[in-house]
């Protein structure tokens, strides 16, 4: 495997991702799409998820096929945002067609940043516009780290963010990640700078320190954040020929990604969760081999997109935690 051309998930052909944030209010709103509805799955491990239209994601549903992906701050409040998507993709023209109406699908899931020195006295709900603004500024290339639902997320110790990595497999297949990470757990081992992801890095794509000397904690960890103040949401994606089941299968490999990049993940405490997206651009060659390729890819590049996330944190005025370039 070798990064794409970004070392994002839109290196998957077609797929598109925008970011919107306020700073005062300190959270924000990242939604997937693409040019055309393509099948999405989800698979959910943490204690304490927050999320819409999931139950739609099931192989044995209707719906086949998504419009766009949300992943957003706000706690439930936050699951708004996908309402601001869904009108900004009728107003394109976007939907699931019942008679001579259409219906955008647009499942999202959230993460909780509510205590994170932001301004919260909202008198109305600002995620749905959040979410169009969203929408509107999908591109190709979109800011990582302090920015869109990562914006205002806090880990075990340091600053979390938003993360994005893709891999190019050798038959050809793009796979790609993202992620807002707001981890229970950490991201970085002990009290060092090397990151637990480290064998899985590419390049220098998150400071190419390797893998940590040996670590003995001095003690079982324990919880940072109060019951529900966690949670990592990501998205893999691939241009792969993927049902819907097969799609869950890529979300559920994924999910060791996620716990190779933070110690500890998939607790009581957060609402882990991994939505994954296929475009159907690829056929599959192998019906056993590929998709056993495509959840090993999902599973890397989800580890290094959360700690491109963490990596790419920058301050900001009030902060809570030190980000990861302050340690010495």
């Amino acid at each position: 495997m070798k990064p794409g051309r970004l070392n994002l998930i839109t290196d998957v052909p077609g797929l598109l991702v925008g970011n919107a944030h306020d700073p005062a209010l300190r959270s924000g709103v990242t939604v997937l799409t693409g040019a055309r509805p393509f099948t999405a799955a989800v698979s959910v491990m943490g204690g304490a998820p927050g999320t819409r239209e999931t139950d739609l994601l099931a192989p044995d549903k209707l719906v086949q096929e998504v419009d766009a992906l949300v992943l957003s701050g706000g706690s439930a409040f936050g699951l708004d945002a996908a309402s601001g998507v869904m009108a900004g993709l009728r107003a394109k023209g976007r939907g699931f067609a019942v008679g001579d109406m259409r219906v955008p699908i647009v499942p999202g899931a959230i993460l909780f940043d509510l205590l994170n020195g932001g301004a919260k006295d909202w008198a109305e709900n600002p995620y749905p516009a959040l979410g169009r603004a969203a929408l509107e500024a999908a591109a190709e290339r979109f800011a990582i780290g302090t920015a869109g639902a990562g914006y205002g997320a806090l880990t075990g110790t340091l600053k979390g963010g938003l993360g994005s990595a893709s891999a190019v497999l050798a038959g050809g297949f793009t796979v790609g990640a993202l992620v807002a990470v707001n981890a229970l757990g950490q991201a970085t081992v002990g009290t060092g700078r090397n990151f637990w992801a480290a064998p899985l890095e590419m390049g220098d794509e998150f400071g190419a320190l390797g893998a940590a000397p040996r670590y003995m904690p001095e003690a079982e960890p324990q919880p940072m954040k109060r019951m529900g103040e966690a949670t990592t949401i990501a998205i893999v994606a691939t241009d792969a020929a993927l049902n819907q089941a097969q799609a869950q299968r890529m979300a559920t490999a994924a999910h060791d990604g996620m716990a190779r990049a933070l110690v500890p993940s998939h607790t009581p405490l957060d609402g882990d969760l991994v939505f994954a997206a296929a475009t159907g651009a690829r056929a599959l060659t192998d019906a056993i081999a590929d998709p056993f390729r495509l959840g090993h890819a999902a599973a890397a590049c989800l580890a290094r997109a959360i700690a491109r996330a963490v990596h790419a944190a920058t301050p900001q005025a009030g902060d809570l935690q030190p980000c990861w370039r302050d340690l010495t």
